[in-house]
């Protein structure tokens, strides 16, 4: 026979009431059965005794309080889950494992209900927790409902508090703080990455204008993903998109890996030894960047391109270079001056011989000797020379298509 929904409520009350009076026996079966089944709380340093079983204590008796109709109308029933949420998110229990914690808890309520209407009160109230079931579960889904609301948005703080740690950390290793050895070592542990590994930085410039957020997925990121280095730090600023690569032991397979993405240049600074000379390598990287055109999509490594990169780092004496290597030659109309500077970085490939600069040019070696009288009457210049060499091979990586 099935009890009328007052009796029913009545047989809670009594049934929660009883469990009470065992509810540190019920906390140690409640403990039990979770670490049986989970080892993530011993694996995290999660205090069982000290934290897992008060918790679990709590629970209980708050849970059976609340069943019971005994709890004051000012407490809030929901407070405790609400804090054991927000606990284990910030102790990095998983969300799964939590919630399985809390079925267990009802799962053992319900069970010991049945077990003392049965044993402690002959079956007197086995109906009333047929009439009473959906209420109880009803609480129970409504406290799980605030246990993941209140886990979730720990986890999202958390997880901004970490993401403004982090930007904060790199912005100061980017900054030359890496020089100040305890800042060095507080930084590689918040990354949890070898302090003394040695590192690669890459530099991305955004497009002109660009707005950035939080995502490298706009059209003017010169790259869409960064995903082919897997376990890299990326850095978000205003101007550039950082890569930091930890334990890199060579720059071209960060080359290679980011090579097939680029749509836009992305320079790569040679390996630093540790996070703290992270400022260096990315002054490195970002004038990488500077050697390579304007909406090329490729990937520069420094060493690859020291020249143009000693160039770049002093723009304002390149035209003073050029004229001081090419002299009166920059003055001639432009076809001749395009055949005289074909002539002489043919001659400078070839390390100076005429013969094979006139192979490479599809000329006589006699049109080759005559050129290059002409060059040294122009420039004042000698190839043969190793500084005049060395000035007039840097006119030409500077450009030789502008006078």
């Amino acid at each position: 026979m099935v009890a009328p929904a007052d009796t029913a409520r009545d047989s809670l009350t009594v049934l929660c009431r009883a469990l009470l009076e065992e509810v540190d026996d019920l906390a140690d079966r409640l403990t039990a059965r979770i670490l049986e089944r989970e080892d993530v709380y011993g694996a995290l340093g999660v205090p069982v005794h000290d934290d897992l079983r008060a918790t679990c204590r709590a629970s209980l008796e708050r849970l059976l309080t609340q069943l019971a109709g005994d709890l004051p109308p000012d407490v809030d029933a929901g407070a405790l889950t609400v804090d054991a949420g927000r606990r284990r998110a910030r102790q990095g229990v998983p969300l799964e494992v939590v919630l399985r914690a809390y079925r267990q808890c009802g799962r053992l309520v319900w069970e010991r209900m049945r077990v003392v209407s049965s044993e402690r009160f002959a079956g007197v109230h086995d109906g009333a927790l047929l009439v009473v079931a959906d209420d109880v579960w009803r609480i129970l889904d409504a406290s799980s409902d605030r246990l993941v609301d209140a886990y979730r948005r720990e986890e999202t703080r958390l997880r901004g508090v970490e993401i403004g740690r982090r930007w904060a950390v790199l912005e100061g290793l980017l900054a030359g703080r890496g020089h100040e050895p305890a800042w060095a070592l507080d930084a590689a542990r918040l990354l949890d990455v070898d302090p003394e590994a040695p590192v690669v930085c890459v530099v991305a410039p955004a497009g002109d204008g660009a707005e950035r957020g939080s995502t490298r997925s706009s059209g003017d990121d010169p790259l869409p993903t960064g995903e082919a280095l897997a376990g890299a730090f990326w850095h978000v600023r205003s101007a550039e998109l950082v890569g930091v690569v930890v334990g890199a032991a060579s720059a071209g397979d960060v080359v290679a890996a980011l090579q097939p993405e680029a749509t836009g240049p992305v320079g790569v600074s040679p390996p630093v030894p540790g996070l703290g000379q992270l400022d260096v390598a990315h002054r490195w990287a970002r004038l990488a960047a500077r050697t390579l055109p304007a909406g090329v999509g490729a990937v520069a490594d420094l060493d690859d391109r020291l020249p143009e990169a000693l160039l770049a780092e002093a723009a304002d004496l390149v035209p003073r270079l050029r004229r001081a290597a090419l002299g009166d030659l920059l003055d001639l109309p432009a076809a001749e001056r395009g055949t005289l500077l074909a002539t002489l970085r043919a001659v400078l490939d070839a390390d100076g011989s005429p013969s094979h600069a006139a192979t490479a040019l599809y000329c006589h070696r006699n049109t080759v000797m005559y050129r290059l009288a002409r060059l040294e009457a122009l420039t004042g210049r000698r190839p043969a020379d190793a500084r005049d060499r060395l000035l007039l091979g840097l006119a030409l990586v500077a450009g030789d298509d502008d006078g």
